[in-house]
């Protein structure tokens, strides 16, 4: 039996300097939990980040589950949103010889005026015959700060990927900041794993940083290692994509470049 859900999450200014959470809706195997807030990265500005850390209450997503995650941090509000572990794409059952439903997983993002929000989710994995399309849109208002990172682990240790076609796409003040879809395993098309994209690595990931003053002052490009780029956009933003042999080397070279960009 598959699962449709939708967790839901808001962040307000609380009036006393720090950030509240007068939505916190936990949804199916998505549950929501506020822990104690770190420090986060980058300079201070504005409200206190509230931290929200989201827990896997079962396996999911499973062939033809249909989740959702959405987030608003409104203006002037400051929000973390992590997880306590990574996500498993699992295969579906199958009813006779008909292929299993995919499994689809959105997440909408929408940060207000000043406000912030450092979306670091745990890696997602793509298992052995499972099938997911995942979907995030990000709206941005004009002096919105965005922390966003995703990674892509291709099969657990010694097992071949199952598909995933991951496509996120932002936008700035109603402009267009970003657009991209990544689609790599045995359903996508040809060539995923030759040197043109993946070049055999098992780890992809990209962090997505935007913030007023790279209107005025963007990043030059430049490589970050071997397999690690970092790429101005054309607007308040920066882009850094990775490949990385494991899921370990993959963040180290994500937090490295995060680091880097706050010196």
């Amino acid at each position: 039996m598959s699962v449709h859900a939708t967790a839901r999450i808001a962040a307000a200014p609380d009036g006393r300097g720090g950030t509240a959470l007068p939505v916190l809706e936990s949804a199916g195997p998505l549950a929501l939990r506020r822990t104690r807030a770190a420090t986060a990265a980058g300079p201070a500005r504005g409200a206190a980040p509230a931290r929200v850390t989201v827990v896997g209450a079962m396996s999911a997503p499973l062939g033809g589950d249909r989740l959702a995650l959405e987030a608003v941090v409104r203006d002037g509000a400051a929000l973390t949103v992590d997880a306590a572990a990574a996500m498993i794409a699992l295969p579906g059952r199958r009813a006779g010889d008909e292929p299993a439903d995919h499994a689809g997983y959105d997440v909408r993002l929408t940060v207000g005026a000043g406000a912030v929000l450092h979306w670091l989710p745990e890696q997602l994995i793509s298992v052995t015959g499972s099938d997911l399309r995942t979907r995030t849109r990000v709206e941005l208002g004009t002096t919105a700060r965005l922390v966003l990172r995703e990674e892509l682990i291709l099969g657990r240790h010694g097992e071949a990927p199952g598909t995933v076609t991951s496509r996120l796409t932002v936008h700035h003040a109603g402009r267009p900041l970003l657009d991209q879809q990544l689609a790599l395993g045995p359903g996508a098309p040809g060539g995923w794993d030759g040197g043109a994209v993946i070049g055999g690595h098992r780890a992809v990931g990209q962090l997505l940083l935007v913030a007023p003053e790279f209107e005025e002052k963007p990043v030059s490009p430049r490589m970050l290692g071997d397999t690690a780029v970092l790429t101005p956009l054309t607007g308040p933003g920066a882009l850094v994509t990775a490949l990385a042999p494991d899921a370990r080397a993959l963040r180290r070279v994500l937090d490295d470049a995060l680091a880097d960009m706050y010196r």
